[in-house]
């Protein structure tokens, strides 16, 4: 294998591959799959519900709501202007607060509370609006809650929101499609259109093109795989544990790739593979949608042991030595398979020769 000549036939593929419909195809289903999923979940627009108000006595209210960050505040000099504006659903809700609402609050009073609630606005956020602005009221009167809450958990633990147990469906595709669609769909390519066997009768080898193709699927599964995860902000509390796994990872899914595009000898066979492995090779994610099923399910499929240690660090924050066992073996899963692309690699030598 000649580095240079690695180099050269990479630069081309990373020249092309923006053109090409299928390297298209892997940067963008990862990045419409993440949008589908937050706006389905409402993580994608979620912030604090908006909260108008009228303040005539620098009250102490506001202050406090500024300061509990559970709504967003905006300031309105007229009553008239702050009610239709949260008639119209602009805002979720307004509040209007007198000069002596303060005053009236410590003496003991119980003066009225003007909150105007959007008939558009959701239900939890006018459960938010509601109790902010009560505990607001609350802390400057001096008084104290007349219950005390405690919160108890009916689940498990460490339940995990199903939110976050759709992002390793998203980083198998993004995995499978970057990782090892893209080369094999190139290999193939090469192969139909003839310019393989004029590579090959050049000083640059067999072995070179797949290497170049190897590398080519590697930096894009890495690429994709940590835009997916952190537009779902899904790095875990150890980014650099997390980059490690999905760069020695991604060795693995590139030769998937390149025995895959071995084995095709064009683009039907190609599909043809794809779709006959496409549930085998996902398999393992569904178990993180259903927890209760026996995991160790899971375990039987070698796609498995690619996928658990993102879903370790990110979901379970641990660290690398956490996941080193997973990834040693992938490790070793990927020793084989390069014994497998040799093999393969010299069949299709011999047939060009």
């Amino acid at each position: 294998m000649r580095v240079r000549s690695v180099i050269c036939i990479l630069k081309k593929d990373l020249s092309v591959g923006p053109r090409s419909p299928i390297v298209l195809f892997a940067i963008v289903l990862p990045v419409m799959l993440t949008l589908i999923l937050q706006l389905v979940f409402g993580t994608l627009f979620e912030s604090p519900p908006d909260f108008g108000y009228v303040d005539r006595g620098a009250s102490d209210v506001i202050v406090e709501l500024r300061a509990s960050e559970s709504v967003q505040l905006h300031r309105f000099e007229s009553e008239d202007e702050l009610r239709d504006v949260v008639r119209s659903g602009r805002l979720d809700a307004g509040l209007i607060l007198p000069a002596d609402f303060d005053d009236e609050i410590r003496a003991g009073s119980r003066p009225p509370l003007q909150l105007y609630i959007s008939g558009e606005s959701y239900a939890v956020n006018r459960l938010i609006v509601t109790v902010s602005s009560i505990d607001a009221i609350r802390s400057i009167s001096g008084a104290e809650s007349p219950v005390s809450t405690e919160v108890i958990n009916l689940g498990s633990d460490e339940d995990i929101s199903l939110a976050t147990r759709f992002v390793p469906v998203i980083a198998m595709y993004a995995f499978l499609i970057a990782g090892m669609f893209v080369p094999a769909a190139s290999l193939v390519d090469e192969r139909e259109r003839g310019t393989l066997t004029a590579v090959t009768v050049t000083p640059a080898s067999l072995g070179d093109v797949l290497a170049a193709k190897l590398i080519f699927g590697m930096l894009l599964t890495i690429v994709m795989t940590l835009i997916t995860l952190w537009m779902n902000n899904a790095l875990g509390t150890n980014p650099t544990a997390m980059i490690l796994v999905i760069v020695l990872t991604s060795v693995f899914w590139g030769q998937l790739g390149i025995i895959v595009g071995l084995l095709a000898g064009n683009s039907q066979a190609l599909f043809a593979i794809v779709k006959a492995s496409g549930a085998l090779l996902m398999a393992p994610v569904i178990f993180y949608l259903f927890p209760d099923w026996p995991q160790w399910i899971a375990s039987l499929f070698p796609t498995y042991w690619a996928i658990d240690p993102l879903w370790q660090i990110m979901a379970n924050d641990a660290g690398f030595p956490d996941v080193i066992g997973s990834v040693a073996i992938v490790l070793g899963m990927s020793v084989i398979l390069a014994f497998s692309i040799v093999v393969l690699g010299r069949r299709l030598s011999l047939r060009h020769q």
